[in-house]
Formats: C-alpha cells, structure tokens, sequence
C-alpha cells in the first residue's frame, strides 16, 4: 500500500497526477486526509474526498509514504506531529519516501535531510535545512528518500516512485501507454503561427 497524504492547499497535479500514473502501475494508492476531514480543497480550489482519514494504523502496511506540495498544505505536513513520526520510524525502516515542491520541508522537519541530496521549489532552499540542494534536477533520490522541484516534475516524480515499487516492464508500459517517451521523439512541444 501506498498512502498519498492530503491537507487543505495541496497542488492538485502533485497528487492527483502522481496518484494517477502509481495506479497505473498496479500499486494500490489510497488517499489520506491530515485535515480531520475528508474533504480537502487544492490550492487551487479543486475539492477531492480523501480515501480516510490518515491514523498512525494505516502505516503497518506501507510500501511508500508520498506527500505532495503545495501552500499551505505542505507546511500542515510538516507540522503534523504524528505525520513527522511516521516519517521518522519509515525512514528508519528504509521504506520509500517521496515529496515534491514544497513538501520536502516535511522532510526536513522531520530530520531526515542530514547531510542527504535533495531538491525542494525554487526559491524555498533554506526550508530543507542542511540537505545538499540540488538546484538544477527535477527529481533527487537519495537512499529511499525521492524529492522533486515542483509541478511540472510530476511525471518524474512518479515514474521514480513506480520504478522503486514496480517491475521495469510495468512501468515502461505505462510509459509508453501515456507516450511519455514518444512525444519528444515526434512532437513539436509548441507550434506558434
């Protein structure tokens, strides 16, 4: 199982573009609400109903925790106490943890960027402690740690999670099932006339 964690002002894409392409894959992905509600609304005003509400026993059977960014979302993450110790005991179990945009200040939060490679939105480095920031690279992994610079690393994002969780030949269907690899070959990105 691998649990997706949601709170008030997370960036929708993040989310539900990873959620999309791990079920994809196969994995089995449920959604998990911090907020004490179901309900949580995106940062930009998408409204989507959580699989739960997110309780420290969804977290005997996890393969990956995965948090999105997004404001204020991201900072809900990084001061859940009970979220930081999952994190924690995760990391120490050596299990997948994955954040994008601003979501690895959790991360940080929690001590697990020590001295590791990570990435985090531009512009918000200082959030990620004393992590080696990598400026320049849509997704970081270090160990079992995975963290992206923003939206438009989703795909990246996700395809890195399945390739730790997945075999190689179910990913590459996926990806080739989305033309992930296929458009660059014979697309233009942007026709302007």
């Amino acid at each position: 199982m691998v649990y997706l964690f949601l709170a008030d002002g997370f960036e929708e894409i993040e989310a539900l573009g990873t959620l999309d392409i791990l079920r994809r894959c196969g994995l089995v992905v449920a959604m998990l609400s911090v907020t004490g509600k179901r309900v949580v609304t995106g940062a930009h005003g998408m409204v989507v109903k959580a699989d739960s509400l997110f309780r420290k026993n969804h977290l005997i059977h996890s393969e990956a925790l995965v948090l999105p960014g997004g404001l204020p979302g991201a900072r809900t993450l990084a001061t859940n106490t009970v979220l930081r110790h999952a994190l924690q005991q995760h990391a120490y179990q050596g299990e997948v943890i994955a954040a994008i945009c601003a979501a690895p200040m959790a991360l940080a939060a929690a001590g697990l960027l020590h001295d590791r490679h990570a990435t985090i939105y531009p512009g918000m480095e200082e959030q990620l402690g004393d992590a080696i920031y990598h400026s320049n690279a849509y997704v970081v992994e270090d160990g079992n740690l995975i963290t992206a610079a923003g939206p438009g690393a989703t795909f990246h994002f996700a395809l890195a999670i399945a390739r730790r969780l997945c075999p190689a030949r179910v990913v590459n269907d996926v990806e080739d099932s989305m033309l992930y690899n296929k458009l660059s070959d014979t697309f233009v990105p942007v026709l302007k006339f």
